[in-house]
Order: C-alpha cells, then sequence, then structure tokens
C-alpha cells in the first residue's frame, strides 16, 4: 500500500510539475522606454527593428541566468516606477537611479553601474564650468525629467532655469539649437554624445565636434533594477541573477563593449546598496530617526483607525439590538462582511477598485484609516452588543421604575457599567491594529515596518534594525497589554 501511495504521488508530481514550471517561468515584463537613449536603449543602425544598448547586453545576460524570457514594454521613463508598484511590468531597467526618492516607491536590486553627472556646454563656450557659474548668470540647464539631476538642480538653481525633457537626443538638439545653455546628465550619456562611438557612427555626424564636457564630474549615484517592493520572490531572483552575472565577470565584458568599464566599477562587487550605503554603514541615529518617524505613523494610523472604528461600532451594535427589522439584518450583514473580508482586500479595494468604479482617489493614509476603521468597527460592534447584553434585565426595569424613558436608562445606567466589560477586549484590539498596520506598505504607506523593509532593503544591517523595530513595536503595544491586564483584574466582576 505504502509503495502504491508513493507511486501516485510521484505521478501527480510529474504530471503538474510541468504546469507548475511553466507558470513560475512565465515572460518577464521588462518597463523601459523605448524612446530609449545611448547608451541604454536604441534601435541598431542596420535594423530599425533592433534594439541594442548596454542595458539590452544586461537583460540578456539576465534572462540566461533566469531562463526566462524577459520581453520589454514601452513605458514613460518619469513614470516608470509609477508602473511598477502599479504592476504593470515587472521591473524596470532604464539608468534609473537607486534615490531616496525612488525607493521611497519601489525596492531595487544591486546596483550594476555607478555613475557620475557631467555638466556639458557648447563647444569652445568657455562661460562657465559649475553650476554655481550657471546660477550667478542665469543660466538656463536641460536635464531628463524624472532623473536624479533635476534633484541636482534644484539645488543649485531657480525652477525658471531648469528645463527638463523627455528624450535625450531633444535635450541635445536645444543645446546646440541655445535653447538652454547647458545640460547636466549621466556620465554614460555625456559620452556617447560629445565623444560618439563605433556602435552610433551613423550618428556621428550629427554631433560630432558641437558639445563638450566641462568641469569634472559630480554627484556618484547608482544604477539599480526597480522592483515592486511587495514582489519578494522576483526581487530575490534578480538580486541573484545579477550577482551571479556581476562576480563572472560578464558585467565588466559588456561595460567594456560599450566603453563605460572603469577602475570604480570593481565596488559593484561588494554588495553596495545605495548611494548612502556606499559611505559606510548606517549609524544607529540615522537608522532610529527613521525608524521612530515610521512608529509615529503607526501610532497615527492605529489611534485614528480605532476611533473611528469605535465611532461606528456603538450606533452598529445598538441598530443590532434596538433597530427595526430592516436595520436589524443591515446591522448584521456590516458585521459578518467586514468580518468575514481580509483588511488587506478591503485595503487594496479602497485604493485601487475604488478609483474604477467611482471618480474618487483616496489618499494612501485616507485609506488605510478608512479600511481600519470599517473592518474594526465590525468587531467593536460585537463588543459593544456582549457588554450591553451582560447588564441584567433588573437595571432597565429600575431605571422605567424612576420614570426614565429607555433612552435616558440606556445612557445613565446601562452604558456606564458596560463599559467596565467593554474596555479590556477593546484594547486587546488596540494592541492587534498596531500590529495590522504593517498591511498598509501594499499602498505605499511608510509606517514603522515599511521602514524596516526600506533600510533592510538598502543597508545590510537586518539584524541590528530588525531588533530596533522589534523593540519599538514592543514599547508600543506592551503598556497597552499591562493596560488590558489592569482593567480585566479592575472591573472583573466578582
Amino acid at each position: 500500500m505504502d509503495k502504491l501511495f508513493t507511486f501516485l504521488l510521484a505521478t501527480l508530481f510529474l504530471a503538474f510539475s510541468p504546469t507548475l514550471c511553466a507558470q513560475d517561468k512565465r515572460p518577464l515584463k521588462w518597463g523601459i522606454d523605448l524612446a530609449g537613449g545611448l547608451p541604454y536603449f536604441f534601435g541598431a543602425p542596420d535594423n530599425p527593428d533592433t534594439y541594442i544598448g548596454f542595458e539590452v547586453d544586461l537583460i540578456d545576460a539576465l534572462a540566461k541566468e533566469l531562463r526566462r524570457e524577459i520581453n520589454p514594454e514601452n513605458k514613460a521613463f518619469d513614470k516608470l516606477i509609477q508602473f511598477v508598484d502599479r504592476g504593470d511590468v515587472d521591473f524596470a531597467m532604464n539608468g534609473l537611479e537607486i534615490t531616496p526618492d525612488n525607493l521611497q516607491n519601489a525596492r531595487f536590486t544591486r546596483p550594476y553601474f555607478i555613475y557620475r553627472l557631467q555638466l556639458v556646454s557648447r563647444a569652445k563656450d568657455a562661460r562657465f564650468t559649475t553650476l554655481k557659474e550657471c546660477a550667478e548668470q542665469g543660466l538656463k540647464v536641460g536635464t531628463l525629467g524624472g532623473s536624479a539631476a533635476v534633484k541636482v538642480l534644484k539645488a543649485h538653481l531657480e525652477d525658471s532655469q531648469i528645463k527638463p525633457y523627455e528624450e535625450q537626443d531633444q535635450v541635445f538638439d536645444d543645446l546646440s539649437a541655445k535653447v538652454v545653455d547647458a545640460v547636466l546628465v549621466d556620465v554614460p550619456i555625456a559620452l556617447y554624445y560629445v565623444v560618439g562611438d563605433d556602435h552610433i557612427e551613423h550618428r556621428k555626424k550629427k554631433y560630432t565636434g558641437k558639445f563638450q564636457m566641462v568641469g569634472p564630474s559630480f554627484a556618484e549615484g547608482f544604477y539599480g533594477i526597480a522592483i515592486k517592493k511587495e514582489n519578494d520572490s522576483l526581487a530575490t531572483e534578480l538580486d541573484g541573477a545579477l550577482g551571479r552575472v556581476i562576480e563572472s565577470g560578464k558585467l565588466k565584458e559588456i561595460l567594456e563593449k560599450w566603453h563605460l568599464w572603469s577602475p570604480e566599477q570593481y565596488r559593484l562587487y561588494s554588495p553596495i546598496r545605495t548611494a548612502e550605503a556606499s559611505s559606510g554603514s548606517l549609524s544607529f541615529v540615522d537608522y532610529f530617526r527613521l525608524l521612530l518617524k515610521g512608529a509615529g505613523m503607526t501610532v497615527f494610523l492605529s489611534v485614528a483607525g480605532m476611533a473611528l472604528a469605535v465611532a461606528l461600532g456603538l450606533p452598529i451594535a445598538l441598530a443590532r439590538l434596538y433597530g427595526p427589522l430592516p436595520l436589524r439584518w443591515l446591522a448584521i450583514g456590516y458585521i459578518e462582511f467586514f468580518r468575514g473580508v481580509p483588511v488587506l482586500l478591503l485595503l487594496y479595494f479602497l485604493y485601487f477598485g475604488l478609483p474604477s468604479l467611482v471618480d474618487i482617489k483616496l489618499d494612501a493614509h485616507v485609506v488605510a484609516i478608512l479600511g481600519f476603521g470599517l473592518n474594526y468597527a465590525a468587531y467593536e460592534a460585537e463588543i459593544y452588543r456582549n457588554g450591553i447584553q451582560s447588564i441584567p434585565i433588573g437595571q432597565w426595569e429600575a431605571g422605567a421604575s424612576l420614570g426614565m424613558s429607555p433612552f435616558l436608562t440606556f445612557r445613565r445606567i446601562i452604558f456606564p457599567q458596560s463599559i467596565r466589560v467593554i474596555l479590556p477586549p477593546m484594547t486587546n484590539d488596540f494592541i492587534a491594529l498596531f500590529k495590522d498596520t504593517s498591511l498598509v506598505s501594499v499602498i505605499a504607506v511608510i509606517e514603522l515596518t515599511k521602514q524596516y523593509q526600506i533600510l533592510t532593503n538598502s543597508y545590510d544591517q537586518h539584524l541590528a534594525i530588525g531588533l530596533t523595530t522589534a523593540a519599538l513595536y514592543l514599547v508600543m503595544s506592551v503598556p497597552l497589554g499591562y493596560l488590558s491586564r489592569y482593567l480585566e483584574q479592575r472591573w472583573s466582576k466578582s
């Protein structure tokens, strides 16, 4: 019998494993702006239907490592992170910088290229060599919208001096036409427009001799692959594949092919995560401050969500106990529905589904409070109902004998006594809500758990950051636990 059972299990596994593997190895959607840009992704000189570039070669290497097909999906460059966050693409790779702003909305793999920014001017233009000189002279500087260079420019220039563009060619065409006085771009872009390359011989005539790089490069940064924060499995796959491509020397081979290799790229062999991480490990003060900010958001969401739940719970409980039959059935339906629907599903619906039904787009923080309030109101209503029903019927009769109306009896006699029964389990719910706030990370609210994920995705200090996060949760929840036990002892019935 055991042999027969084993044979059946093996048969079922062999029958279904190809299907499961096929599902796991589905083609991946690569988010990239097909308008591309040198030297990342652009049409081949001899075949416009074929794309070349150093990121194209890197994708081919990753596809071999993953043993999965990877297909490009055309998306606007300045909205790539948004498309990743919405799940329209599996990942985005298009010279995306690992910046604090981008890390707020996506997780990134280890870097695959170290870049610096370079100021470019028209040939023989000697008016400036730095952004400070551009600012002093009121010059206009162009760059790619959505890039890290925009933030650098905003730190040095007035908004009126900054001109963002959607396409690289347009930036340099306007520089040539004197629409802007300078361009600030990543060094790989600057090299291909100023120096040119054999890969783009057909474009040399258009730009050769027109531009020059002025001043030294600065503002080091890192390119990484952007993935939806919640997609842990894909993040692990891509990180592992990218690590193997780097360690095998394949990445160096690709960068040398595109004349982008430099000795500093050897730093990619170490587990660099972000520009901040390159300067050393994150100090306790730095990550504690960020975690404390996340804890503040956790407290805010918990208090606001519970306040809404408490405010909704009482009328729902009263409707179920004393309302007319239709209202009673509505109250029961509300309680059963929201107790039966996961909070996570409710958050998804309010944030992503509701805008498709009605023309209303709620802020993520409002969605979080509303979601927790609606869900926990069902539980609070049952706590209220049990507390009210625990008061002996004689208390109602005593109020009536004193000439009190039912409403007055409830307000002055029944409800004050039921509070003794209600408060301990309500405190327990409040503790549970503290931990449930971690779910709001799916709608990009940065509370304590989300901040932990961001920090550990950026720095290799999982133990220290994890212990600090756990300590903050304990500091918030343990006092409430003591309060719950105190109330149970203080107001327990003899």
